[in-house]
């Protein structure tokens, strides 16, 4: 393969349908075949393109291959994802436009099992971060919109870019629970670089993934108030 040569066969969708079929990839994900390093780092050059607050480019993409590190990622993980979101005990009402009680929500929920048991074999995993010259710029409305809104679209970007190329990916965040853990694992420097996500990479089992299930688009626009 010379050097102008891609490093996939790109799928050829259009940019409707990268949109509307990235989907949160689980139980099809091929753990079976190696993702070459040059094919992650194609969907790396089209997230820089992404917009970041002021331009200051902060994020940065840890991709974990080597398969010891994998394990100990995934067991911190998985020790996240026990002990459930700091709110999820709250008695305030959840804000969601799905039913927990649909067979939309047991698929996904069978999904994530899945997940669960095979972590640990994907080929790749991605941890998302952002560097900040402090933790307390997190505290603000403010803060969190300009420092996530600096990464998560280089993020989502990726997964696009991932898409084409036959990879599929699923933002998960049950790990942040334990990010100091994850953070001395992986040698980031905790207090100026906080952590996003966590995805696995891998060529997907098929390629024919269509729109989900939805809620009526006319339900989230409003126009001039609430």
């Amino acid at each position: 393969m010379n050097s102008s040569s891609p490093a996939y066969q790109a799928l050829g969708l259009t940019a409707d349908e990268v949109l509307t079929t990235t989907r949160a990839v689980r139980r099809r994900l091929d753990l079976t075949r190696p993702v070459p390093r040059e094919l992650i780092q194609e969907a790396v050059k089209v997230a820089t393109q992404a917009p970041t607050g002021r331009n200051q480019q902060q994020w940065d993409f840890i991709f974990i291959d080597d398969p010891e590190t994998k394990a100990k990622a995934a067991d911190i993980w998985r020790a996240g994802l026990m002990a459930g979101a700091p709110d999820e005990h709250s008695s305030a009402p959840m804000p969601t436009r799905m039913s927990f009680a649909s067979s939309e929500w047991g698929r996904i929920r069978g999904s994530l099992g899945h997940l669960v048991q095979h972590l640990h074999e994907v080929p790749v995993l991605m941890i998302p971060v952002v560097r900040v010259a402090r933790r307390a710029e997190l505290n603000s409305t403010r803060g969190q919109a300009h420092n996530w809104g600096s990464v998560i679209p280089a993020t989502w970007s990726f997964m696009l870019a991932a898409r084409e190329r036959g990879l599929g990916t699923a933002w998960t965040v049950a790990h942040l629970t334990y990010e100091r853990e994850m953070a001395d694992l992986l040698g980031i420097p905790f207090n100026n670089t906080v952590q996003v996500a966590l995805t696995p990479i891998a060529y997907t089992i098929g390629t024919d993934f269509k729109p989900a299930p939805r809620a009526d688009d006319r339900n989230f626009s409003h126009w001039n108030h609430w």
